[in-house]
């Protein structure tokens, strides 16, 4: 057989955000800001809010039926489904196991993922280890969240970041020669480090305070540490693969902030034309932003089969992680 080796290819995508879309001009009515000062410090234009009684798990469930039809195939075939979200429908059981419910899955397995803004990278992660490994040949893998739900819309600082939405993969097993030029998923990165805590976290949960809390962060020492923590594992996928910035045909960074993602694209030397930013038009939707990100620039014609691709993402925790892969 030789290098043979079996790869994790990515053979559809779908993504979902619900109808309402508000504008930054909204927050003006409510709070001490401004559209100006919003677009100018994030790059956010608006946001997806979901309406009320429209759960993670309705929003995941559209993204997963697109990503079904975008791929062609029937839910028969999928072996496992794991869903990214900070957010979930329910305390237990996982929202990921209502998806596969309302697919009308009763085989295989669903299990959620919680890294916060990387749980997408975390969850590609997690999925090719299943298809490398031979446990799986085909899993859903769903990022979906309800941020306007742990909002504190009295702070400023935060409720104007953040967004709703979801997007899905499906990741099929496929034969790679071993080599950088293989389809799908080349090479993964994940790290995270507790110490970090205090910095971006929400201030409830079921032990705790028996409540879901309200999301609070230090906006200034995340963005001091996200660039190095980016470039720290891209540089990783770099030292893997042999390969290079130049060498991408598309970044499709985490939608968090546009100068945390300007800022780390200079610093990789991956040219602005390379980089894939929805941030304007979703905000930050965590789990969501990457595969709602993909799904928009294949959508549009920009990702196309062959081009490579790299995945990066830092959140809460602290977590970061990257997936390079071949589309």
């Amino acid at each position: 057989m030789g290098s043979r080796m079996i790869r994790s290819v990515v053979i559809g995508c779908g993504s979902y955000t619900p109808k309402k879309a508000m504008k930054n001009a909204e927050f003006e009515e409510f709070l001490d800001t401004s559209d100006e000062w919003i677009v100018q410090r994030t790059g956010i234009e608006q946001r997806h809010i979901a309406a009320k009684g429209e759960t993670t798990a309705d929003l995941a469930e559209h993204a997963a039926r697109a990503a079904l039809e975008n791929a062609g195939i029937g839910v028969d075939s999928i072996d496992l489904i794991i869903l990214a979200t900070s957010t979930p429908d329910n305390t237990f059981p996982a929202t990921a196991v209502e998806v596969q419910h309302r697919l009308g899955m009763n085989h295989g397995a669903a299990f959620d993922t919680q890294a916060v803004c990387s749980g997408f990278v975390f969850a590609m992660t997690t999925a090719d280890q299943y298809i490398r490994s031979g446990h799986a040949k085909r899993i859903l893998v769903i990022g979906a969240e309800t941020f306007s739900r742990i909002l504190d819309w009295k702070d400023r600082t935060t409720c104007v970041l953040f967004g709703d939405g979801a997007g899905a993969v499906i990741l099929e097993a496929g034969e790679g020669k071993g080599s950088s030029e293989d389809e799908g998923i080349l090479t993964c990165h994940i790290r995270s480090d507790g110490s970090h805590k205090d910095k971006l976290y929400v201030d409830g949960g079921p032990s705790s305070t028996q409540t879901t809390g309200y999301l609070r962060m230090e906006g200034k020492e995340v963005f001091r540490h996200a660039v190095g923590m980016i470039t720290d594992v891209i540089t990783a996928a770099y030292d893997a693969t042999g390969l290079s910035s130049e060498d991408l045909d598309w970044f499709i960074p985490h939608q968090a902030n546009k100068r945390i993602i300007d800022a780390s694209a200079k610093k990789l030397k991956i040219a602005s034309q390379k980089v894939v930013i929805t941030v304007n038009m979703h905000g930050n939707t965590s789990a969501a932003s990457i595969p709602l990100a993909i799904d928009t620039a294949v959508k549009d014609g920009r990702v196309k089969k062959g081009d490579l691709i790299m995945l990066e993402a830092m959140g809460g925790g602290f977590t970061w992680g990257s997936v390079l892969l071949r589309w």
